[in-house]
């Protein structure tokens, strides 16, 4: 039996909005029975807060270490077809769509399990940081892994 490595279809950090339909399109595969998506949007709170917009940043690296996180995901998912992920810097409003991700499986469990733990690294070592504005006039700056 041969073992097929997903194909990592994008990875990518961009100051574009962001649209998990076209994730999906991109992971398509005629070997899968499942494909996952999963959008990380902007709320309109955070801890006992009201948020109003929030403006992402990157470091340089960040779009070298995305695409290092989805190979690393991908080479240890089984069964998975094809994988894409995205995250946007700049300024988001609420409801905005910062993280997008799609991963395409022979069967629904891996592409579940698969994409959980993608956003999982994602949000664990891309180096983003994020300035929330808040209604009250305040702000705070966290970084997200």
């Amino acid at each position: 039996m041969t073992v097929v490595l997903p194909t990592v279809t994008r990875a990518e950090v961009v100051d574009r909005p962001l649209d998990v339909n076209e994730h999906a399109d991109l992971v398509s595969h005629v070997a899968a029975g499942a494909v996952v998506t999963f959008a990380g949007v902007v709320r309109n709170h955070d801890g006992g807060r009201d948020v109003t917009a929030l403006d992402y940043s990157g470091h340089p690296t960040a779009d070298r270490i995305i695409r290092e996180v989805a190979e690393a995901v991908a080479a240890r998912a089984e069964g998975v077809r094809a994988i894409a992920v995205s995250h946007r810097i700049g300024q988001l409003r609420i409801g905005d769509t910062a993280l997008a991700c799609a991963v395409a499986a022979d069967h629904r469990q891996q592409a579940f399990q698969v994409c959980a733990e993608l956003v999982d690294e994602v949000k664990r070592l891309l180096p983003i940081w994020k300035h929330q504005l808040f209604t009250d006039g305040t702000d705070e700056w966290t970084n997200c892994p």
